[in-house]
């Protein structure tokens, strides 16, 4: 499986969000970049450090007109106590059937502790207003992830 390619439109996907509404990527062409980012698993140490650091930087990513959007195969229900216990205030995305991941190339074998096993890969995408993918990180470290993101977006040109 491989990543979608950059300078392409990113690829199409509509998930449903911790309130229960549904979100596509779409809705944001035009009007804002977005920061579209993969995350194994809701409430786990790393993740939790990758979310936290988004929502301490928001008005940072607001200033740079950048939505942010996290997508897990975490349910629901997970999301709202990830959202609840962190004071997390961006959208955070629904895949439990794996499409969107599948589709950004984000479901993969994964190895730990010498098992493999398959998994979400930790990536974020980097999609301008014109819809089209800027950047792709894919060796993101969880505590610098919200700081990575800023320059890469000042450095790409993305503020308004």
């Amino acid at each position: 499986m491989s990543f979608p390619k950059v300078g392409n439109l990113a690829p199409v996907l509509t998930l449903t969000d911790q309130n229960g509404d549904k979100v596509s990527l779409k809705d944001f062409r035009g009007e804002s970049n977005v920061v579209l980012y993969f995350y194994p698993k809701a409430l786990t140490p790393g993740c939790t450090n990758q979310a936290c650091g988004i929502r301490d930087h928001r008005k940072a990513f607001a200033k740079a007109n950048t939505t942010v959007l996290a997508v897990s195969p975490d349910p629901v229900k997970k999301l709202v106590k990830f959202v609840d216990k962190h004071g997390l205030d961006f959208t955070l995305l629904s895949d439990e059937d794996l499409v969107a991941t599948k589709k950004y190339g984000c479901w993969a074998l994964k190895k730990f502790m010498g098992k493999e096993y398959m998994g979400v890969l930790r990536t974020t995408f980097i999609i301008g207003k014109d819809g089209r993918l800027k950047h792709i990180m894919d060796k993101v470290k969880t505590k610098s992830h919200d700081a990575d993101v800023l320059a890469l977006i000042d450095e790409l040109g993305l503020k308004d």
